[in-house]
């Protein structure tokens, strides 16, 4: 897997520019890269190996914010808890909408303090294609940015990373499907 683009959303105060933010960025980079699946179709398998070794690293899976408020913001797919505060990683394997929960989700979590960061990993309209169908993805995202951009925010990161294949071939295994939404078994 390649990173092809990262997509600044918020970016304000110290952590920001911190060495530690940068070295678990580059970490979460190459968990991201370290991706390895032939193309087909299906998406869940490809975050599963991220997961995976961000697992080695510490990572917490599965997180869940409780909100005082009247509702659930939900689970994230992994955190790490650092001294500086929470940082989180969402990889897309749901629709557009889904795609935007995340984002929306990661910016409430800055707002309130409860997270330092957060990363949405998202496929490129390239790599789409291979992917289950509807998936959420940058070029649908796109509209959005000046909004999440437009975000005041004192501290915190929020960010969107593209991926894309490395290499297409008919010679290998395609990836299983998963069972929900619109995909098939």
């Amino acid at each position: 897997m390649k990173i092809v683009h990262v997509e600044t959303l918020i970016s304000a105060g110290s952590f920001a520019s911190s060495r530690h933010w940068k070295a678990i960025r580059g970490k979460l980079h190459r968990a991201t890269k370290a991706v390895d699946w032939p193309e087909g179709n299906g998406v869940k398998p490809i975050k599963n190996e991220c997961i995976r070794l961000l697992l080695e690293q510490a990572w917490s899976i599965e997180s869940t914010f409780e909100k005082s408020l009247d509702f659930r913001l939900g689970g994230l797919d992994a955190t790490l808890s650092t001294r500086q505060g929470v940082i989180a990683m969402e990889w897309e394997t749901g629709n557009i909408s889904s795609s935007h929960r995340a984002i929306n989700k990661m910016a409430i979590c800055i707002l309130r303090k409860q997270l330092v960061a957060g990363t949405l990993v998202v496929p490129s309209r390239k790599l789409y294609r291979f992917l289950t169908d509807r998936i959420g993805n940058f070029s649908e995202l796109e509209p959005y940015l000046d909004l999440w951009k437009a975000i005041p925010c004192e501290t915190g990161v929020l960010e969107i990373v593209v991926i894309e294949h490395d290499a297409e071939s008919f010679d290998v295994p395609r990836i299983p499907k998963g069972t929900d939404g619109r995909s098939l078994a």
